[in-house]
């Protein structure tokens, strides 16, 4: 099996609250397309230092993050942002990874999104179960 990348719109959040009450206008709101690496072994978003500062992301707070080599790392945490694919949106919190590390779509996003992973096709697509409108249990 090969990689597997997105098409996703990061959007800053705060910005689109701004435009509900009168602040700004809709066309000022920060957007960034991305190609992001599906990673299930991730569980957050994972940004970079670049897409942190074009979107003008806030902090949240610090963290450890365990990489893949297995080597601990302090990291920022910043968000919320809203991450769009497709017809699905959803919103959370980012880890900030240094310089212009490569976008990572992690399993909790990738689950609120209710999006499928295809590995004959190398894509992500939105769930054939629930086409128009993501499902999520709660139990």
């Amino acid at each position: 099996m090969g990689l597997i990348f997105a098409d996703l719109e990061l959007v800053n959040s705060f910005d689109k609250e701004l435009v509900r009450r009168g602040n700004i206008q809709k066309e000022d709101i920060k957007v960034v397309k991305v190609k992001a690496l599906v990673d299930t072994g991730v569980y957050m978003m994972c940004i970079n230092e670049h897409i942190k500062v074009q979107l003008d992301l806030p902090f949240v707070r610090n963290a450890e993050a365990k990489l893949a080599d297995g080597k601990t790392q302090s990291v920022e945490v910043v968000g919320p942002l809203i991450v769009n694919f497709a017809n699905r949106t959803t919103s959370c919190n980012a880890i900030v990874m240094p310089g212009n590390a490569e976008v990572l779509l992690g399993a909790i996003p990738m689950e609120e999104l209710d999006v499928v992973l295809n590995p004959l096709k190398q894509t992500i697509e939105v769930n054939p179960d629930s086409p128009y409108m993501g499902k999520t249990i709660v139990k």
